[in-house]
């Protein structure tokens, strides 16, 4: 199994989960292939982050949805096609448990894996 982030970038955000205030989201696109399977997830965790480098990642607050499952293998035309969607699934799973994330306002540059 090979899990890889295709994409990942920290967000301020806005949620609050087990009484406790999240002002980040570090939102993904995550690939997983396994014996000639190919599955791609969307997925955003929002964390406290109370300073400036507080980074730490709390993941009682994660949500994701499964955006393509098939035979196959990773391809960079599906993986753009994915991306180009990803801040819709976002914005859909954060609505739904309550949550925002401030695409405007990035904490750090995107990776791309």
């Amino acid at each position: 199994m090979a899990v890889i982030n295709v994409y990942e970038q920290y967000f301020e955000a806005r949620h609050s989960v087990n009484g406790v205030e999240r002002r980040a989201a570090l939102v993904m696109l995550i690939s997983d292939s396994e014996a000639g399977n190919i599955k791609y997830e969307a997925a955003v965790t929002f964390f406290p982050h109370r300073d400036e480098e507080d980074y730490a990642v709390s993941y009682d607050a994660y949500y994701s949805e499964e955006l393509y499952n098939a035979k196959g293998r990773r391809s960079k035309k599906r993986e753009a096609a994915l991306l180009a969607g990803l801040k819709e699934h976002i914005d859909a799973l954060a609505e739904k448990e309550g949550g925002e994330v401030f695409w405007d306002k990035p904490l750090r540059e995107a990776k791309y894996g």
